[in-house]
């Protein structure tokens, strides 16, 4: 029992590590410092450390390294899962996919670098890459929440939801995804093409002949309306069904991460989207993903 709770503290921390990960890694695009170390990786300007770096070298040298601590930690997790666990179990599957997408994280983030999407680059290609760095980031997170989870309470008897169950979570899981990625897309262009007044913002919004970036950023609000109500809607009829009180706890817990999440939404826009407001932004982001996946899981024990 001491040994199970140990690992379970340390997939817990192991968890919160790699979200202070993805918060630095904002703060790295948000500065303009992804360019920091030129198109070299995984050396620094060609070098293995810096020699005479400048703020966004440094910057972007510790996302680097705190990165990699980040794979030791779940490669640690990974076989200390293995060391605990049975053969063929769910949390030995959860902890491989975590490394695994921990491998693709890391290798989404070289590309963004090596093909140089980076600093003022405004393209298409950089959107996409940044869109499934998001994807990633969430399965990455997804993962690990199941790892905690599984060894803190149990793991599920078998991998089924109810028929219904199931329509209403996929179409959740894929709003709540596609809302994830306008956000990654939306605070890219209020990076690289940030306004000087409230006013302004929302006249560019309205242009017809505006950077593609500034013309996907008012859907990302209206996704987030959707998502909200579609969320509400899906809850109410999951507890009509069955009004486990974990269930409805953990519900409630998604719902009033959302709803605080528009009013932060709304709050970053007025603000006109600084730095430390994009990074609380995303912070309850994962926050709400955290939860949702948390939600699914103890909706999936009860259903088994």
């Amino acid at each position: 029992m001491v040994r199970k709770s140990k690992f379970t503290y340390f997939s817990l921390f192991v968890l919160a590590y790699n979200v202070l990960v993805i918060l630095f890694g904002a703060f790295v695009r948000a500065t303009g410092s992804g360019s920091g170390c030129g198109a070299h990786w995984p050396t620094c300007n060609g070098e293995l450390l810096p020699t005479s770096p400048i703020v966004e070298t440094i910057i972007e040298f510790t996302h680097r390294a705190t990165s990699g601590l980040s794979l030791i930690l779940v490669f640690f997790l990974l076989v200390y899962t293995f060391r605990i666990s049975m053969k063929g179990s769910f949390i030995r599957k959860a902890a491989l996919s975590a490394f695994l997408f921990t491998i693709s994280e890391a290798l989404l983030g070289a590309s963004l670098v090596l093909f140089q999407l980076v600093g003022e680059n405004d393209s298409i290609a950089r959107a996409i890459v940044i869109s499934a760095h998001l994807l990633n980031t969430f399965m990455l997170l997804a993962s690990l929440v199941l790892v905690y989870e599984w060894s803190k309470y149990t793991e599920p008897k078998k991998i089924k939801f109810s028929q219904i169950n199931s329509a209403w979570l996929v179409l959740m899981t894929i709003l709540i995804l596609i809302l994830g990625m306008s956000g990654a897309i939306t605070a890219l262009g209020d990076t690289l093409f940030p306004s000087s007044s409230l006013v302004e913002g929302l006249v560019q919004d309205t242009l017809n002949s505006v950077h593609f970036l500034i013309e996907l950023r008012v859907y990302h609000p209206l996704l987030a309306i959707l998502a909200s109500v579609a969320l509400i809607l899906m809850v109410k009829f999951i507890v009509k069904i069955d009004a486990d009180k974990r269930i409805i706890k953990r519900a409630n817990l998604v719902i009033t991460f959302f709803l605080f999440q528009l009013f932060l939404g709304g709050l970053n826009v007025v603000l006109l989207a600084p730095i430390w407001m994009q990074i609380i932004h995303l912070l309850f982001a994962d926050l709400i993903w955290i939860s949702y996946v948390m939600f699914i899981n103890r909706l999936l024990i009860v259903d088994s």
